[in-house]
């Protein structure tokens, strides 16, 4: 077990709202690990849509600046906290409570594991200090890059399309940015679950998404929902919509009776000046007025931490539970990674300036080099 105390890490900074050449690195010593908590070295992290937000103060509920973006990330145990019951766990193994608090028997988190981690800020670093409870082991056969392309945006997907639209075998459903981090993601399970995808991008992605399995369609060269008409005249199952603003009408009305709209975001009012609360305030609005409506559609907004403060264990093991399922399909080769980018973790304002100008198959990584 290494002296955690003494090792120092290095950290990529948000000091305030600003462009992304805002970012910079620091150094700091990580405290050692009590009882139920791990260091983990950090293999690869990513940029997410909310990085994006975060630099622009414009995430619900991001901390106060300065703060060390980083939604989440893959890498290896380094160490552990002690045991903490009598005659309890070695120093190097921490029983995680999650499967126990929920009737399972535990699963031993070692030093030398691979695991994942939804860290929502902190990622962008060397090294972490985490909650063993929160590590998800990522199976042999799945290397880091490809496990880093599916923890945020893999576990957002696969509960969008399976656990809140119920998308079955048969159905016609639209993918909102289907080259994108967990667009992408999304198509590839969609197509495996037997539904046939329309995937809306730009014209440098239609030939990616063609090869995903997709019914690819222009958004700037098409009328998108004229299209989908063409392709669906009952309407389909689910849209997955990422852009929110005005648009977010023309996903609902692509509905068929029974069909369900999951928005989970407001890309295209990124930029808008204001207050950062109000286009989502709107768009909450909107959904909730579309679901007490009488008209056999629904509507979501997906929030990847729902029930996390509430029900914290439930949440961590179902957390476990869909993380796992999708890494399984990357293990198998049923699932292909999808990487846009890869740069060292001192280039973040380059890989965010990168992410932000869009036309990309995939998510940006960030690499550590500690």
């Amino acid at each position: 077990m290494i002296d955690a105390a003494s090792s120092p890490t290095l950290e990529i900074e948000l000091p305030a709202a600003g462009e992304p050449e805002t970012l910079r690195p620091r150094e700091r010593d990580l405290l050692a690990p009590a009882a139920g908590q791990a260091v983990v070295r950090v293999e690869a992290t990513g940029v997410s849509f909310a990085e994006q937000q975060m630099r622009l103060g414009k995430y619900y509920d991001q901390p106060a600046f300065p703060f060390v973006p980083g939604y989440d990330l893959v890498g290896i145990v380094e160490a552990v906290g002690p045991a903490s019951g009598p005659g309890g766990t070695p120093a190097d193994t921490v029983l995680d409570a999650t499967a126990a608090a929920t009737g399972g028997a535990g699963t031993p988190v070692a030093v030398g594991d691979r695991v994942a981690a939804l860290t929502k800020t902190g990622g962008w670093a060397e090294r972490v200090l985490l909650d063993v409870r929160d590590l998800v082991p990522v199976p042999d056969g799945v290397g880091p890059e490809a496990a880093e392309t599916a923890v945020v945006n893999g576990l957002t997907a696969w509960r969008m399309l399976h656990r809140t639209a119920r998308v079955r075998s048969g159905d016609t459903i639209v993918v909102l940015g289907a080259a994108g981090g967990v667009g992408s993601l999304l198509v590839q399970l969609a197509v495996a679950a037997g539904a046939t995808v329309v995937g809306v991008v730009g014209a440098k992605q239609l030939d990616r998404v063609r090869e995903l399995g997709a019914i690819a369609v222009d958004h700037r060269a098409e009328d998108v929902p004229a299209r989908v008409r063409e392709l669906a005249p009952d309407g389909v199952a689910a849209v997955f919509d990422h852009v929110g603003g005005d648009g977010i009408v023309d996903s609902w009305r692509m509905l068929g009776r029974g069909g369900t709209l999951v928005s989970y975001g407001s890309a295209s009012t990124k930029d808008v000046p204001g207050n950062p609360r109000l286009p989502i305030l709107r768009l909450l609005g909107r959904i909730l007025l579309w679901k007490v409506l009488p008209n056999g559609r629904d509507a979501h907004f997906f929030d990847l931490w729902a029930g996390r403060r509430r029900k914290p264990e439930v949440y961590r093991a179902a957390v476990r539970e869909d993380l796992g399922r999708v890494f399984a399909l990357l293990r198998d080769g049923a699932l292909e990674a999808q990487i846009a980018a890869r740069f060292p973790l001192t280039e973040a304002a380059a890989a965010m300036r990168l992410a932000e100008a869009g036309g990309l198959t995939g998510k940006v990584l960030l690499l550590p080099e500690g």
